[in-house]
């Protein structure tokens, strides 16, 4: 077995050499055919030419950000690894070049175990010791900046829980609230929901419809770009833009209907005043569905563009 123990570096002229040294001296003591490689990024100190010649983690990171970012990804991707975030891996090369892995930051640590539970490759993690930071200059991490990098990726890569169960849970509060004070009132305990209500409930129907659009979306690009590990459903043949399109424009000419009738009641009363408690019941669930009909009319069109291959694909 080669094994390529690869640092990478910016600025680690205080640190560099020792760890170079401890690198060596387990190629040597494990009888390891090996080599230790210094990938440095631009580094202005004397790092580049130690490389050639030859920490205690902060409370914030070890108690709040690196756990609890952590359980989420083990939620989100059912796993069992403790610490995302660690930065001493081993692995093997082949594996984790067929990922694709693409975060140009600190987020690559996520990325890697993210894609690799997505492709069901073994991971097996052992314990580290962590030793105090040599260093006299602050270290490149920025907590929050980082941090919500991580989250953003975990978030990215889990389009269910950022999209689907959110557009799920609004829907059913929507629509059941909405049908309810369509039908009578929706009220109890001396509360009395009425219009103003409805209007805030089919405001959580066209949330929930655009964040399901974005989850089908995100679904396809990730299936047309190989986000997505091998198995995963044919997107390209679920999704049909011309479905979103005619679907689109009918909702949105029930819509319109909807208006012309009340346009007509309007006329009826000599375009005077009108009974907002019975005249809304009918204008909201009107513009609700004129702005998912246009949206999913867009969305129709958008579906083709991500389809299209670039012919180097």
């Amino acid at each position: 077995m080669e094994l390529t123990i690869l640092m990478p570096c910016l600025n680690e002229a205080e640190t560099l050499g020792v760890c170079i040294d401890k690198a060596n001296t387990f190629l040597r003591e494990s009888k390891v055919d090996g080599e230790v490689l210094i990938s440095d990024n631009g580094s202005t100190d004397d790092s580049v030419k130690i490389a050639t010649e030859k920490g205690a983690m902060p409370w914030l990171h070890r108690y709040i950000g690196n756990p609890v970012l952590s359980k989420i990804g083990c939620v989100l991707f059912h796993s069992n690894i403790g610490d995302f975030h660690c930065g001493l891996r081993g692995y093997n090369r082949e594996a984790i070049l067929s990922l694709g892995l693409q975060t140009p930051g600190m987020e690559y640590a996520s990325e890697m175990v993210i894609k690799s539970e997505l492709n069901h490759l073994k991971i097996t993690e052992v314990p580290t010791t962590l030793k105090k930071d040599g260093r006299s200059r602050a270290p490149h991490l920025r907590s929050f900046r980082d941090g919500w990098r991580h989250l953003k990726l975990l978030l990215m890569y889990c389009p269910d829980w950022l999209f689907k169960y959110p557009s799920i849970i609004l829907m059913s509060i929507g629509v059941i609230g909405s049908l309810t004070i369509l039908l009578g009132h929706l009220g109890g305990l001396n509360i009395r929901f009425s219009i103003n209500t409805l209007l805030y409930l089919m405001l959580f129907i066209i949330l929930s419809f655009t964040s399901f659009t974005s989850f089908l979306m995100v679904k396809l690009y990730a299936y047309n770009h190989d986000f997505l590990p091998t198995g995963e459903k044919n997107w390209n043949q679920i999704l049909r833009g011309d479905y979103f399109i005619f679907g689109g424009m009918i909702a949105a000419l029930i819509g319109i209907i909807m208006s012309i009738v009340a346009l007509v009641i309007w006329h009826g009363k000599d375009y005077g005043a009108l009974e907002p408690e019975k005249i809304m019941r009918l204008t909201i669930p009107a513009v609700a569905l004129i702005i998912m009909g246009a949206q999913s009319f867009f969305d129709g069109f958008i579906i083709g563009i991500i389809k299209v291959k670039n012919k180097d694909e």
